[in-house]
């Protein structure tokens, strides 16, 4: 499957709800979920309709995979990945997308929105243990100490991103003078901030 290039709001209709995937225009009134277009878009997106269980199973996995800005593979090895881990594999896969470093840098409040995350690692504006990565799918581990490199810090776009910070999640140790993080722990699942439900993705990935 190839690069979605089509208008990101679109999506968050299809999923009836904010995704935040346009930066910037998904906290003013501007969204269209806020303007009450709570339906899909296209000519029969106010039909409602019974889904289906593998319909269920569907919307929740494409929510997670346009929520996280990744393609069908990239999913589908995580999910492979988490299978092979300890523990419950819908837990195992939200806590490799949660650390996944281009979401860290969207938590931070340095994008607001994980594509603007993404760009900023690809930059290589992001120093991880001071040294620059450019790999926006690197996962963070316990103890690494994360940076914004110190050009980008009077960047206009960039206080607007911290203005709109709500809270830093709690395995995040956070700096927000000197623009620098430390990673305490792994996520735990009360942790993970994709509004997500995993059994549905496992489920549908078990067929």
């Amino acid at each position: 499957m190839g690069k979605y290039i089509g208008p990101n709001c679109k999506l968050c209709r299809r999923e009836n709800q904010k995704l935040f995937l346009k930066g910037e225009k998904c906290y003013s009134q501007k969204c269209p979920i806020e303007k009450g277009k709570k339906f899909a878009p296209g000519q029969h997106g106010k039909k409602t309709t019974k889904l289906s269980e593998y319909a269920k199973r569907l919307r929740e996995k494409q929510k997670l995979k346009r929520m996280a800005g990744i393609k069908e593979e990239q999913l589908r090895r995580y999910f492979e990945l988490a299978k092979r881990q300890k523990g419950l594999v819908g837990e195992n896969l939200l806590k490799l997308i949660e650390t996944r470093l281009d979401n860290v840098v969207y938590k931070l409040g340095w994008a607001l929105s994980r594509k603007s995350a993404r760009q900023l690692v690809s930059h290589k504006h992001i120093l991880v243990n001071d040294k620059p990565i450019n790999i926006p799918s690197y996962r963070v581990k316990v103890a690494d100490k994360i940076k914004l490199v110190d050009g980008l810090k009077e960047n206009i776009y960039l206080q607007k991103s911290q203005e709109k910070i709500s809270f830093i999640p709690k395995w995040i140790k956070y700096d927000p003078e000197n623009y620098t993080a430390e990673i305490l722990s792994i996520p735990t699942r009360e942790d993970i901030s994709f509004p997500i439900n995993e059994l549905l993705i496992v489920e549908f990935y078990s067929k």
